[in-house]
C-alpha cells in the first residue's frame, strides 16, 4: 500500500501530465479504463507532433494509439483567420477488409456515422468524412491518383504494419510510407518485431522525427500448457523458469515415461491413445475430449488451431457426433436469431449447397470452423457469435490469427507443423506468438491459456523455445512494378522516382547486409581452393571429366521432362475416346485398379475428366494425372440408363459386374517408359566422351567425384552470392531502369521519360499481372467478348491455384478459348522480354477459374459452378470461389475505369460486373 507522500507525488505527476498533454487527458477520460504506460508514452509523442512506431504483443491495446490519432484529427487545428478551425483528417488503414469493417464499426460507435467513412474494394461509405477507414491499397491508389480526398490529411494510422513483410502485398505499405506528404504524421502499429530499431531508423530517414515505443508486456498473463493424453501439465513451473526456458520437470518425466512405454509395446494396456499390437502407436486425445476438458476447467471460449481446412470441418463433425452441446436454450435461440437475420440475402437453394443446416446445427451447439474456404458471410457470423460469447469453440486455420479481433480465453495448437503452400514446415517463434496471442481477453479474463497437444514428435523443450523466443524480424518485400513505374514517372519524373526507390526500406536493409554477404563469399572462395587440391587426378583434368557427368545428368532430366509431356498428351487423347460402359485400368494413385466409365469426360471442360466407378465402389472423376500411360479399354459392360452413382446399392451391383469380368486388377507392368526412336544421339555422344576420358579409369574416381560435387555446389552458391552482392547496392534503381526500358520499348513511356496514352491506361491497372492486362486491352484480345466470356478470359490473370499441378485446366470452346490462347501467347512474349532484361517474370496465367466464373456469369446455379473447379478432390470451396470472383470483379472495374479503353469493352466490363455480383457475391457487410 502506497504512503501519503507517494500518493501526493503521483497526484502531482498526473496534474503535470494533464497540463502538458490536454488532448490525451481529454481522450483518456472517455476510454473508461486506465491506459498503460506504453500507450501513454506513444500518445504523448503524438501530441508533441512526432510520428510513432508502436510494437506490442497481440491484444496489448496498440489500437488505442491509433484511436488517439483519430481524436487529435477531430479535435485539433489552430483557429484560422475567420476564427474557425480548419478541417483535419485521419485515415486509418488496415491490411484486410474484415479488419477495416471491424474498425469502422468501432469508430462509428464512438464518433458517429456522420464523422466516419469506409473505403474497401466492396464498400464506399461516406468517403469524404474526416475519419476514413480503408485498406492500404486504397490509400496507395489515392496517392498515385492525386485524389482531392487527401486535402487536409493530418494523420495516417497503419495498423498491422508488419504486413510490410508479406511477399505478395507488402510493397504497398512502403509505397504509402514513402509517398505520403511530409505534413502527414504517421502512426505505425506493429506486432513485436526483433528489429524495431532498424525499422524506426528507416522511418526517421523517410518521415522525419519518429519515436519507437516497444512493449513486451501482455496485459493479460499467458500460461503455457501441454496436454499429454488425458493429463494437462504446465509447460513452466513459474515465471522465472519461463525466462530460462526450463521445462517443468514433471512434464519431462511423464513424456519420457510415455515414450518408453510405447517403445516397449506396453500400450496394449494403456488408455485410448494407445495402439493395439506390436509397437504402440500414439493417437492422442480426441478433439471432442479436448473441448470437454476445456469446458470442465472453465477455459472456454477457445480457438483450436488445426492447419487444414478439411481438418477444421472434420473436427466440428466429430464434436457433433460425440453429442457435444456447449450452449443453453436461451443461447441457442439467440444464435438462430442472429444467423437467420444475416443470411436473408442468400438464396435458399444456395444455402443448401453450402451445407447451411449442418453449419447451423454446429453453431447452435456452440461449435464452428473458421477458414478461408468458408463463405465470407458464414465466417463473419462465426466471428460475431464468438465475440458475443455464444460460440464457445472454434476450429480454425492460422488465417484467423491475422488481424481480426477475435480473442479467446484459451488457444489450443493441435500440431506445430503447417503446410505453407509448398511444403510442411515447423511454426516459427513469431507464428507461435501470433497464434497464442489470441488467448486472454482484456477486461474479461484474469489470465489466458495456450495449450499444445503432445505427440511423440513434439519435444516439450522445443515448445519452450517457441514460447520464450521473440525473434520476428521485419524483412522488406518491396520491389518496383510496371504500374508503380508509370505512376512514379508520371508524377515526379524518372530521376526523382529513382531517388524515391533508393529511399525504400528494402534498399535500406540491402545496403546494411552487403558486408555480411561479402564475408561469406570470401569464406567460400577459401573453401573452393581447398577442394581443388582434393579433386586433382593423376590421370587427367578431373574438372573436365566432372563437367561431362553434369552434362549427362542435365540431358537425362531434359529427356525425362519431354517423355512426361508426351505420356500426358497420350493419356489425354485416350481419355477423350472413352464411352459409357468401357472398363479400364487406373494404373496408379489412390484409385488404382479396374473401373467402369459412367460418363465420358468430354463435356466441354477441355481436359477430359470422365466419371468412373472403381472395383472398390468409389465413384468420382479421374484426370490425365492419374494415368502414366494411355487408358486402354479392356472390356465393356452395360451401365443402366439412369444409373445413380450416389446410391450405395447401385454402386455395389455395378462394381460386382466389373469384378466379374475376370480381369487382373493390377495387370502386367508393360513396357515402362517408351523408348521412342532409340537412345538420344546427344546423350549417347556425351556417354561415349565420358568413357573415353582418361579420368574414367582412375581407381579413386568416385572419391574425386564426391569432392568435385561439393566444389560444384559451392561454386554455384558462391556465384549466386556474388550476384547478390553486386545487385544489392543500387539494386532497386537498376531494376527500375530495366522496367522503364521495357515499358519504353512497348510504348508505355516515351524516350523523353514521359507517359504515353498507353502508360496512362497501365497506371490504373493494379495487380501482379498489370502489364499483361494492359497488353491484352491494347491488343484487342478481349474486344468482342460477351460479358460472361470477358469475365472468364480476365480470370486467367487473377486466379492462382493453391497447389501447383501439371494438369492444364480446360476452357469453353469458341471465343473464350481463342482469347485465352492469345493471352498465353502474349504472356510468352512478355516473359521472354523480361528474362532477356534480367527482370522477375510475370506469373503464368492460370486457367483453373475459367469454367466456374464463366458458368456463374451465365447465371448457372452455385452447385454447378462449384462442381466445375479444376483439379480438386470434390467441389471448389465456396469461400475460394467468392474470393476469386471478387478479384475478377475488381479487375473488371479497373478495366472499365482505365484510360483509353474502347466504349464496347468498357460497357461489357460493367455488364460482366453486374452478372457476377449476384447471389453469394451480392452479400457483403459494412
Amino acid at each position: 500500500m502506497s504512503s501519503p507522500a507517494e500518493r501526493y507525488a503521483a497526484a502531482r505527476r498526473r496534474a503535470a501530465q494533464a497540463s502538458n498533454y490536454p488532448a490525451l487527458t481529454d481522450f483518456a477520460l472517455g476510454l473508461g479504463f486506465e491506459i498503460d504506460d506504453f500507450q501513454r508514452e506513444a500518445c504523448q509523442a503524438l501530441e508533441r507532433g512526432s510520428g510513432v512506431l508502436v510494437c506490442a504483443p497481440t491484444g496489448a491495446g496498440k489500437t488505442v494509439v491509433g484511436e488517439f490519432a483519430v481524436h487529435l484529427a477531430l479535435t485539433g487545428g489552430e483557429p484560422d483567420a475567420a476564427g474557425g478551425t480548419p478541417p483535419r483528417k485521419c485515415f486509418y488503414t488496415t491490411p484486410i477488409k474484415a479488419l477495416s469493417n471491424q474498425k469502422y464499426h468501432d469508430l462509428v460507435a464512438r464518433y458517429g456515422a456522420d464523422r466516419v467513412g469506409l473505403l474497401t474494394g466492396d464498400n464506399a461509405i461516406n468517403g469524404d468524412a474526416p475519419v476514413v477507414v480503408m485498406t492500404t491499397e486504397v490509400l496507395r491508389n489515392m496517392l498515385y491518383a492525386g485524389s482531392a480526398a487527401l486535402t487536409g490529411l493530418a494523420y495516417v494510422v497503419m495498423d498491422e504494419v508488419h504486413y510490410l513483410a508479406d511477399r505478395f502485398r507488402g510493397g504497398v505499405w512502403e509505397e504509402v510510407i514513402i509517398h505520403l506528404p511530409e505534413s502527414v504524421t504517421l502512426v505505425s502499429l506493429s506486432a513485436t518485431v526483433s528489429n524495431a530499431e532498424e525499422f524506426a531508423d528507416w522511418l526517421v530517414t523517410v518521415r522525419g522525427q519518429t519515436e519507437v515505443v516497444v512493449s513486451e508486456h501482455r496485459p493479460v498473463p499467458l500460461w503455457q500448457h501441454m496436454l499429454v493424453g488425458k493429463r494437462m501439465f504446465d509447460l513452466f513451473h513459474d515465471a522465472d523458469a519461463a525466462r530460462k526456458h526450463d521445462v517443468h520437470p514433471e512434464l519431462l518425466r511423464y513424456t519420457r515415461d510415455t515414450m518408453r512405454r510405447m517403445e516397449l509395446g506396453e500400450g496394449r494396456v494403456g488408455g485410448p491413445g494407445w495402439g493395439r499390437s506390436g509397437r504402440s502407436r500414439w493417437r492422442g486425445p480426441m478433439r471432442p475430449d479436448i473441448v470437454e476438458r476445456l469446458d470442465r476447467e472453465g477455459l472456454l471460449p477457445a480457438i483450436l488451431f488445426i492447419f487444414s481446412r478439411a481438418g477444421c470441418a472434420a473436427a466440428v463433425q466429430q464434436c457433433l457426433a460425440a453429442g457435444l452441446r456447449l450452449t443453453t436454450a436461451d443461447e441457442r435461440a439467440e444464435i438462430r436469431e442472429v444467423v437467420e437475420s444475416r443470411v436473408t440475402a442468400i438464396p435458399g437453394e444456395d444455402l443448401s449447397v453450402l451445407g447451411y443446416w449442418e453449419w447451423l446445427d454446429g453453431l447452435e451447439r456452440g461449435l464452428a470452423s473458421h477458414h478461408a474456404g468458408m463463405l465470407p458471410a458464414f465466417k463473419e457470423i462465426v466471428e460475431e457469435l464468438f465475440v458475443r460469447g455464444l460460440v464457445k469453440a472454434v476450429f480454425a486455420t492460422e488465417t484467423l490469427a491475422l488481424g481480426i479481433n477475435m480473442p479467446a480465453r484459451s488457444v489450443v495448437l493441435e500440431r506445430l507443423v503447417k503446410f505453407n503452400g509448398e511444403a510442411h514446415v515447423e511454426l516459427t517463434p513469431g507464428e507461435y506468438t501470433q497464434l497464442t496471442g489470441r488467448a486472454g481477453r482484456r477486461g474479461i479474463d484474469v489470465e489466458g491459456h495456450a495449450v499444445v497437444v503432445w505427440s511423440p514428435e513434439v519435444d516439450p523443450r522445443h515448445v519452450a523455445g517457441l514460447a520464450s523466443t521473440r525473434t520476428y524480424p521485419l524483412r522488406s518485400s518491396f520491389r518496383p512494378s510496371y504500374n508503380m513505374a508509370v505512376n512514379l514517372v508520371g508524377s515526379v519524373g524518372a530521376d526523382a522516382a529513382r531517388e524515391l526507390l533508393e529511399s525504400s526500406f528494402a534498399q535500406f536493409q540491402a545496403d546494411r547486409s552487403v558486408v555480411g554477404l561479402a564475408r561469406q563469399v570470401q569464406r567460400n572462395s577459401e573453401a573452393i581452393e581447398a577442394y581443388d587440391t582434393e579433386v586433382e587426378c593423376e590421370q587427367g583434368d578431373f574438372g573436365e571429366y566432372f563437367a561431362l557427368r553434369v552434362a549427362i545428368a542435365d540431358r537425362e532430366r531434359a529427356l525425362a521432362r519431354e517423355g512426361q509431356s508426351q505420356r500426358k498428351a497420350a493419356a489425354v487423347d485416350s481419355l477423350q475416346r472413352l464411352r459409357v460402359g468401357d472398363v479400364i485400368r487406373v494404373p496408379s494413385g489412390r484409385r488404382a485398379g479396374l473401373a467402369v466409365v459412367l460418363e465420358p469426360g468430354t463435356g466441354g471442360f477441355g481436359e477430359p475428366r470422365p466419371l468412373v466407378l472403381t472395383q472398390d465402389r468409389w465413384a468420382g472423376r479421374v484426370t490425365p494425372g492419374d494415368f502414366t500411360s494411355p487408358a486402354e479399354v479392356l472390356a465393356r459392360i452395360r451401365v443402366p440408363k439412369h444409373f445413380n452413382h450416389r446410391s450405395p446399392a447401385a454402386r455395389r451391383d455395378l462394381a460386382a459386374e466389373v469384378s466379374a469380368t475376370g480381369l487382373n486388377r493390377h495387370g502386367g507392368r508393360r513396357g515402362g517408359r517408351s523408348k521412342g526412336g532409340g537412345e538420344d544421339h546427344r546423350l549417347a555422344q556425351l556417354r561415349a566422351d565420358l568413357r573415353r576420358h582418361p579420368c574414367h579409369s582412375c581407381p579413386d574416381r568416385e572419391e574425386h567425384a564426391r569432392w568435385a560435387e561439393r566444389r560444384h555446389r559451392l561454386v554455384r552458391d558462391t556465384d549466386e552470392l556474388r550476384q547478390r552482392v553486386a545487385g544489392r547496392t543500387g539494386s532497386l534503381a537498376r531494376t527500375f531502369d530495366r522496367i522503364c526500358a521495357l515499358l519504353t520499348a512497348r510504348g508505355y513511356l516515351s524516350a523523353e521519360d514521359g507517359v504515353t496514352d498507353a502508360g496512362r491506361m497501365l497506371a490504373r491497372i493494379w495487380g501482379e499481372s498489370d502489364l499483361l492486362v494492359a497488353e491484352c486491352i491494347r491488343g484487342g484480345l478481349w474486344d468482342g467478348l460477351s460479358p460472361a466470356e470477358l469475365a472468364a478470359a480476365a480470370s486467367v490473370v487473377v486466379f492462382e491455384a493453391r497447389r501447383d499441378t501439371d494438369d492444364r485446366a480446360g476452357v469453353p470452346r469458341g471465343a473464350v478459348s481463342e482469347a485465352v490462347e492469345a493471352t498465353l501467347k502474349l504472356w510468352g512474349e512478355i516473359e521472354s522480354d523480361e528474362a532477356s532484361r534480367g527482370l522477375t517474370v510475370t506469373r503464368e496465367p492460370d486457367l483453373g477459374f475459367v469454367w466456374p466464373i464463366y458458368r456463374w456469369a451465365r447465371g448457372e446455379t452455385l452447385a454447378k459452378v462449384l462442381a466445375s473447379g479444376h483439379n480438386l478432390d470434390g467441389d471448389m470451396p465456396a469461400g475460394d470461389f467468392v474470393r476469386w470472383a471478387r478479384q475478377v470483379v475488381d479487375l473488371l472495374g479497373q478495366i472499365a475505369d482505365a484510360h483509353g479503353v474502347s466504349a464496347t469493352l468498357r460497357d461489357n466490363a460493367r455488364a460482366a460486373i453486374a452478372t457476377v455480383n449476384r447471389g453469394v457475391l451480392a452479400y457483403h457487410t459494412a
